[in-house]
């Protein structure tokens, strides 16, 4: 079969609701859900095949077997991670390391991650980024626990796309869902937790000496420069392209059919409709892969597709 259909991973967070439940319908294990691993070749959660040949199999196992269904690209590893996040309180904020960083201290790759906002509630923010100008100065803040004025926030809509490099101190704000393609990588350093305590009545542990060792400083913004191209009544907006990843937002509404040479990941975020005949409706996570030469897509859909 040359497509991968996948099952979802889930993961109790802390900070985490039941808006899994209620958008996508999803037959969720925790009343505190915070993570939809929905493509993962990671070890911490791995996607399973749901139908075909390589029914029962791990994306892993798929993709160490067969890579010329992925272009036959060199990465030892599967490269990419589709999380949806619903953040029903604020997340951690936090800082991930870059490959060099995490290959030599976590065996583990970077994380250089993105969001598409799939929704927001009024007055949501995200922390992005933060007013240090040293690492010295970037220290003595964290220590004295000058968050107000460390940490810069900024409001999101639904819609919205924010590319967050390794080394960018962010956090997610409540009331926000989003999708995120990101390395594949579990790697994250907490800076500050708001003081809150764990399922265990503990602080949760923070990692300060690694986040202000791998922190960017200063903090370099990033503005998202959209590409949005249209064919016929079809609608594609590429949003981010460089050696992570490419990611860009497919709206389609009729008939499109169109040629394919490369792998792709694709998570159905709206509507409902078939692919070369097979029927997709949101909340749908697959991989076409590179055996497919032509993609026929049809209904109306919303789509955040993805590749290396």
């Amino acid at each position: 079969m040359d497509i991968l259909f996948l099952k979802p991973i889930f993961k109790e967070r802390i900070w985490g609701g039941t808006e899994l439940n209620k958008v996508f319908g999803y037959d969720i294990p925790f009343e505190h859900t915070g993570e939809c691993w929905a493509i993962s070749a990671h070890p911490h959660g791995e996607s399973i095949v749901t139908k075909g040949p390589f029914k029962g199999y791990k994306l892993s196992e798929v993709y160490q077997t067969h890579r010329e269904l992925f272009n036959k690209i060199k990465n030892p590893l599967f490269p990419l991670l589709t999380k949806i996040l619903d953040a029903n309180d604020d997340l951690s904020v936090q800082v991930h390391p870059n490959d060099l960083y995490a290959k030599k201290f976590e065996k583990d790759l970077g994380k250089t991650e993105c969001w598409y906002i799939l929704s927001a509630e009024e007055n949501s923010y995200i922390i992005y980024g933060h007013q240090a100008k040293s690492k010295i100065e970037l220290k003595n803040m964290i220590e004295n626990n000058q968050w107000n004025e460390l940490l810069i926030k900024k409001p999101v809509k639904t819609g919205d796309f924010i590319y967050v490099p390794a080394g960018t101190i962010h956090a997610i704000g409540k009331g926000v869902l989003i999708l995120e393609t990101q390395q594949s990588s579990d790697t994250t350093y907490r800076v500050y937790d708001f003081d809150r305590l764990g399922t265990d009545g503990k602080p949760r542990e923070l990692h300060i000496n690694p986040s202000i060792e791998v922190t960017t400083v200063p903090h370099q913004d990033y503005k998202v420069e959209k590409e949005v191209k249209k064919i016929n009544t079809h609608t594609f907006t590429r949003f981010v392209s460089n050696n992570f990843f490419t990611v860009e937002k497919w709206e389609i509404d009729g008939l499109l059919e169109i040629p394919s040479n490369h792998y792709k990941l694709v998570s159905v975020i709206d509507g409902q409709g078939e692919i070369n005949g097979q029927k997709i409706a949101k909340g749908d996570h697959f991989i076409i892969t590179a055996l497919e030469k032509r993609i026929k897509l049809e209904g109306k859909l919303e789509l955040i597709v993805s590749w290396t």
